[in-house]
């Protein structure tokens, strides 16, 4: 255990010297929900129909997306990882006396913590003072504050574990660009996303909500801002458990299958 805490503690003291990079992300994502509220708000100004969510819980639900992007966003990998299997340097990771799927899995956790202990505070202080209903609420109870703490942290180890498969494929690709491109965009489109999976018709919401990508940030959010309360979200919580068990059995299975036949060539 004390080797995965040293790789976890590199990793994160490494990704606090990008303090430029951060801010940089911090004006473009205040900027980015600003835009996204607006947006939002002419619809919910100017609708007809009954929204799934009241306008006060859809702002909290994007501010908590931006001040959590770079814990939940689906295009953020490890390049050094595919660098190392494309390149032939798995060889070297092969050598160490450590467990190569946690070893990766401990490395990805730290890349996104560091990330969000940057930027994650000065966004929800600011969203904090936004006038009502346009700035972020804290959840209606107690009990739902807790939850969502650990509905969250499912949900980022969810994440991770589906992105530990992105990076087993790139043992079978010529290039892992294009499994990439195409998993960040489902994960994306079915994890609430780009848009709340509340607001998806109601006949696909039962499969949406059985999908593992709705207990990536989907989950979390809805239980923060009360519209999942009570059993509900304690059977979302459940079906994360669930898919994060599946997953990392299923990421296991795949990388030991996959370093049996690893060729690595040149010298």
């Amino acid at each position: 255990m004390k080797k995965y805490l040293s790789f976890f503690r590199i990793r994160f003291l490494a990704g606090l010297q990008y303090r430029a990079a951060a801010w940089a992300g911090i004006s473009t994502q205040f900027a980015w929900g600003g835009m996204t509220i607006l947006m939002f708000w002419a619809f919910y100004k100017n609708g007809e129909n009954v929204f799934p969510m009241s306008f006060s819980a859809l702002s909290s639900y994007i501010w908590l997306q931006q001040a959590l992007l770079a814990m939940f966003m689906a295009w953020s990998y490890d390049n050094e990882i595919f660098n190392t299997i494309t390149t032939g340097n798995i060889a070297y990771e092969l050598c160490r006396p450590c467990d190569l799927y946690t070893m990766w899995f401990v490395k990805n956790m730290a890349l996104r913590l560091s990330r969000v202990v940057l930027r994650c505070l000065p966004i929800l202080l600011i969203a904090a003072v936004l006038p009502s209903p346009f700035g972020i609420r804290l959840p209606a109870t107690p009990l739902a504050a807790f939850l969502f703490l650990i509905s969250a942290m499912l949900g980022f180890f969810v994440l991770i574990a589906f992105n530990m498969l992105i990076y087993i494929s790139a043992f079978y690709t010529v290039s892992p660009v294009g499994i990439r491109i195409l998993a960040t965009s489902v994960v994306e489109f079915f994890a609430g996303a780009v848009i709340p999976l509340p607001f998806f018709p109601t006949y696909l919401q039962p499969i949406l909500n059985a999908l593992p990508f709705a207990s990536i940030q989907n989950t979390p959010f809805l239980i923060y801002t009360g519209v999942l309360d009570g059993q509900d979200a304690c059977r979302t919580i459940m079906l994360q458990c669930l898919w994060l068990a599946a997953l990392v059995v299923i990421g296991l299975l795949l990388m030991r299958r996959a370093l049996r036949k690893v060729v690595v060539q040149g010298g």
